[in-house]
């Protein structure tokens, strides 16, 4: 499958460290360079703002999706390709799964494991078969990646699974990863037995 757009889930903060924001501009170009589209959550702040702001700097297609309630309270980017206000979180989470070929977390808080983390679920249960990613910046998911190791070692997610979350430390070795990625032959979900 040719990727055409990505998925990035990130920071309405730009956290503690410049690096977040750099390495999400670093992404946004790499992305245009490959003429893949951003697809996000629709802020014009924090590490949101900045991938955004890049992709379109570039000459690329930068296409938000953000909840009406956070519209006005997260600064909705003004100047996107395309801006779809939603009613609800969920309806912003299923719009963004539709419209991407493959999900990449940067750095990010709460919302952006648990938006990674469903679509990595998802992709378990066999509902899609689109490349899900981890962008390392500077260590920032190291304690995350040793949680999962011994969610692995300690058998509540099967080895078989583990091919679906990529990793890497730098954007165009990740989406070099994309690239190639097929997805391992899983079984739909068809009750509790079959997790």
């Amino acid at each position: 499958m040719k990727i055409k757009k990505i998925c990035v889930y990130c920071g309405s903060s730009s956290g503690k460290n410049p690096v977040y924001s750099l390495a999400a501009t670093s992404l946004a170009k790499d992305l245009c360079a490959r003429g893949i589209s951003l697809v996000y959550g629709g802020a014009a702040v924090g590490v949101m703002g900045a991938v955004a702001d890049a992709v379109l700097a570039a000459g690329g297609e930068a296409i938000g999706v953000i909840p009406k309630s956070l519209a006005i309270k997260e600064v909705a980017h003004d100047s996107l390709s395309e801006l779809h206000v939603v009613a609800s979180m969920h309806e912003r989470k299923a719009m963004m799964a539709e419209l991407a070929d493959g999900f990449i977390a940067l750095p990010g808080g709460w919302g952006t494991l648990e938006e990674i983390f469903e679509m990595l679920t998802w992709a378990q249960l066999g509902f899609h078969e689109k490349p899900c990613g981890l962008l390392n910046i500077d260590g920032y998911y190291d304690g995350l990646i040793a949680f999962l190791d011994n969610a692995f070692e300690q058998q509540f997610v099967n080895e078989l699974y583990r091919p679906i979350l990529l990793m890497a430390r730098e954007p165009n070795a990740l989406l070099d990863q994309f690239a190639v990625y097929q997805a391992p032959k899983v079984r739909k979900w068809m009750g509790e037995d079959e997790l």
